[in-house]
């Protein structure tokens, strides 16, 4: 995993020494000059080297106090009042954040609360205050087999020979067969080197979600159109997926993935949207539909509780729920 640095922004400054360096001294008066940004940085540090959360998690911490900041001003930690949580909350939805925006924002500051009630010792509003918004179940989108097949042929068509496309397109089609072949997470599989990938038995061992280690494992076409991807490489970088030009390096997140995704989407003629985690869905539902234990995706996809399995995926086979319901269902 590449070395991580905790997100900062230009709302975000860090003391010159902070509490936990011996930078104030015993008198309390310091702490009514501690601001949000002031402390953020030190808590990011926390979050990510103390309680272990993964960079993308802390990054997102980050981009959240960033909000926090701009929409109530950098106040002093010891002045928060629910108030400015009243502010926040109307500031957000009047912008039109989704459920799904606010409850991670709020989740930060709650987590950033915690920390300074906990570690920092500094008094502030309590983060049992802060009521986070429960987000809507929806229903799980996915694609059927025939629009997988839509969708990888828009990228390198059948009859068109691989060994003469563009490598950012041979990148872009081994990446979706990973993540169709494997169901794993965006971030797992843009943070794999080359030699994690176990061939002969088509495996990798990864750090998910919640730093946790688990196997990831790659059908016989993922690691087909992988190694015709690796076979077209020059440089020597150990990051399975690369950058391209003078200089390759590690593949990111925010290195437009998001919009070739929508490029091919449009091209296959799809409807629904297309991302990566939809294609982890797919891979799920696919698995689903044939008969696979739901116990054992719950493994396959790095769930940590079979309950959030469940939640997401049982009863989406209608075909099987119609048929148990006429073979089970009886007054008689």
């Amino acid at each position: 995993m590449a070395d991580f640095e905790p997100y900062t922004s230009a709302l975000v400054k860090s003391p010159e020494k902070t509490v936990i360096q011996g930078g104030f001294s015993g008198d309390t008066d310091y702490q009514h000059t501690l601001t949000i940004g002031m402390l953020a940085p030190l808590f990011l540090e926390w979050a990510r080297y103390e309680m272990r959360r993964a960079p993308s998690t802390v990054q997102r911490y980050g981009e959240a106090l960033h909000w926090v900041i701009r929409d109530i001003g950098d106040q002093p930690v010891t002045g928060l009042h629910m108030g400015h949580l009243l502010t926040l909350r109307r500031t957000m939805e009047t912008r039109g954040c989704r459920e799904a925006r606010i409850a991670a924002i709020l989740h930060a500051l709650r987590a950033f609360l915690k920390f300074c009630h906990d570690v920092v010792r500094v008094p502030t509003l309590s983060y049992r205050e802060i009521r986070v918004p429960r987000i809507p179940r929806r229903d799980v989108v996915y694609l059927t087999r025939e629009e997988v097949q839509r969708y990888v042929d828009a990228i390198i068509a059948p009859d068109t020979l691989w060994e003469g496309v563009p490598i950012t397109q041979l990148r872009f089609r081994a990446l979706v067969e990973v993540l169709l072949g494997t169901g794993a997470r965006i971030s797992e599989v843009l943070s794999l080197n080359r030699n994690d990938i176990h061939w002969d038995r088509k495996e990798a061992k990864i750090i998910g979600k919640g730093n946790k280690e688990r196997l990831l494992f790659f059908t016989d076409r993922a690691l087909v159109w992988l190694e015709r991807y690796l076979s077209r490489r020059w440089d020597d970088e150990e990051a399975l997926f690369v950058t391209q030009g003078e200089l390759p390096h590690r593949l990111r997140q925010r290195d437009r993935i998001k919009d070739t995704f929508a490029l091919y989407r449009r091209r296959a003629g799809i409807i629904k949207p297309v991302s990566p985690h939809i294609l982890r869905h797919t891979m799920a539902t696919t698995l689903l539909f044939n008969g696979c234990p739901i116990g054992h995706i719950k493994e396959i996809l790095g769930h940590e509780r079979l309950d959030t399995t469940c939640r997401y995926y049982l009863g989406l086979d209608r075909r099987a729920a119609r048929a148990a319901h006429g073979q089970f269902l009886t007054y008689e």
